[in-house]
């Protein structure tokens, strides 16, 4: 029987993952179903430009999520800095910062985040961000009226 892995590994993991696999692996990562928000305002959910900013439910939407991420961005001009991870028991959180270029308007951003997971039994069954939405928005052709 093998052990099942900490909190900070399956984060450590799912980061890596992040950085360097696909989406269908990322999503391994993830309970069938899991807690998944975003702190944009809910009118502002499911936009063509955004298509990523919705909430979500579990594995299948997990990889979706980092499908649709990929297609909307640069992916040789895309870079993420972690900060920190802090652990406590179950949960983790892990702030840094993204810098990404969106593919349709050609604008780069910079977004600073906050990822709130929860891990059981090795997998992923929380995972809400708090990002720079606004950010986000402009780059995508918000202006400065987006929220």
């Amino acid at each position: 029987m093998s052990a099942t892995p900490t909190t900070r590994t399956v984060v450590e993991d799912l980061l890596h993952r992040i950085g360097h696999a696909g989406p269908e692996h990322i999503a391994e990562l993830y309970a069938e179903h899991a807690d998944w928000k975003l702190n944009w305002p809910e009118d502002e959910h499911g936009r063509a430009a955004t298509p990523w900013i919705r909430h979500r439910a579990g594995r299948a939407d997990a990889a979706a999520h980092f499908r649709d991420i990929a297609a909307h961005h640069v992916p040789e001009q895309a870079a993420t800095e972690i900060e920190r991870v802090l652990v406590d028991g179950a949960d983790a959180v892990v702030f840094g910062e993204i810098r990404l270029t969106v593919r349709s308007t050609g604008r780069p951003y910079r977004a600073r985040f906050a990822l709130h997971l929860t891990v059981r039994d090795g997998l992923i069954v929380r995972h809400h961000v708090y990002e720079d939405s606004l950010a986000v928005a402009r780059a995508f052709g918000g202006g400065s009226g987006a929220r």
